[in-house]
């Protein structure tokens, strides 16, 4: 008999934004990081519990940075199997372990660079660039599975800040490539709504989930995101956001509900200009058409 079952993958990007959590916000909205990372590893825990060949990789989306928070180089993964909890399955040790270490270093390091900045801390992420590296890694790990092995790719981003219009070409590029390796993104958020995360969710066919209770975020995380997409169909789900399509206009970064479209290259502007900046296509400007002089003919 020949095991019919298909392995997944669960990519989690965190977003990191210290503005963010060190903000005050809704009072629904009120968690602290050590929560969210607690939460996470609870999740890739029980991920891993499901199918004893899945995988999971962790992702932090940070102001300037993507860093990979687990799996780690090996030789890193060699010290952290050393510190081994009683009773306790290594591989989760190790995932705990690395998280931790991961996030207390990034917190840190800013901490380190607070006395040399001199402007005030990005109220963003860089999520394109998260979403972007774990297309990378997925496509290694692809490469490096062995014949015959089935896995199913999914990518989860769990997100707090405000969304960043200048990223809006670099996001949709890593959904769409995304959507044609048909790789799930699904978007849990925890502050004010997110326009790109609903875009790329309806893309891609995963679920958009702006959360009511921040305390509940492990309830969430189990109940709506555990599942593999193939079942999702027989559970009853929460329904489907309305999705704003609104796109960045290309020359300041703003979403727009009516703009200017190059018929070359498809970039859109928020006013008239008369030479595309990204494909450099020179429109003419056509005026009004002159009315012709009618004809008065003579009568002998």
């Amino acid at each position: 008999m020949t095991d019919q079952s298909v392995n997944s993958l669960l990519i989690i990007i965190i977003d990191t934004n210290p503005a963010w959590w060190g903000g005050t916000h809704d009072e629904q909205a009120q968690i602290t990081l050590s929560h969210c990372v607690n939460c996470v590893t609870v999740l890739a825990n029980t991920h891993l519990m499901l199918e004893h060949k899945n995988k999971v990789a962790v992702i932090a989306a940070h102001t300037d940075k993507s860093v990979f928070l687990y799996p780690r180089p090996d030789h890193e993964q060699q010290n952290a199997m050393r510190v081994v909890e009683g009773g306790q399955y290594e591989i989760f040790t190790q995932l705990e372990h690395q998280l931790k270490t991961q996030i207390k270093q990034l917190i840190q390091k800013d901490q380190d660079n607070l006395d040399e900045m001199t402007d005030e801390m990005p109220n963003n992420c860089l999520i394109s660039g998260s979403l972007a590296q774990a297309l990378c890694y997925i496509n290694r790990v692809d490469r490096e599975s062995p014949i015959g092995e089935k896995l199913s790719y999914r990518i989860l981003v769990i997100k707090g800040s405000q969304d960043c219009p200048s990223q809006y070409m670099n996001f949709m590029n890593a959904v769409f490539a995304a959507q044609k390796q048909n790789i799930y993104i699904d978007a849990c958020v925890l502050d004010s709504e997110s326009g790109l995360m609903q875009q790329a969710c309806d893309i891609t066919g995963g679920i958009y989930l702006k959360i009511r209770q921040a305390s509940a975020l492990l309830q969430y995380l189990l109940w709506v995101f555990l599942p593999d997409p193939s079942v999702r169909g027989q559970m009853a789900l929460p329904p489907k956001a309305q999705v704003d399509y609104r796109a960045a206009c290309f020359c300041h970064r703003n979403l727009v509900d009516i703009g200017y479209v190059c018929s070359v290259c498809l970039s859109i502007y928020c006013s008239f200009s008369p030479i595309c900046s990204t494909c450099q296509t020179t429109f003419k400007i056509v005026g009004p058409q002159k009315l012709a002089k009618k004809k008065i003919k003579k009568t002998l």
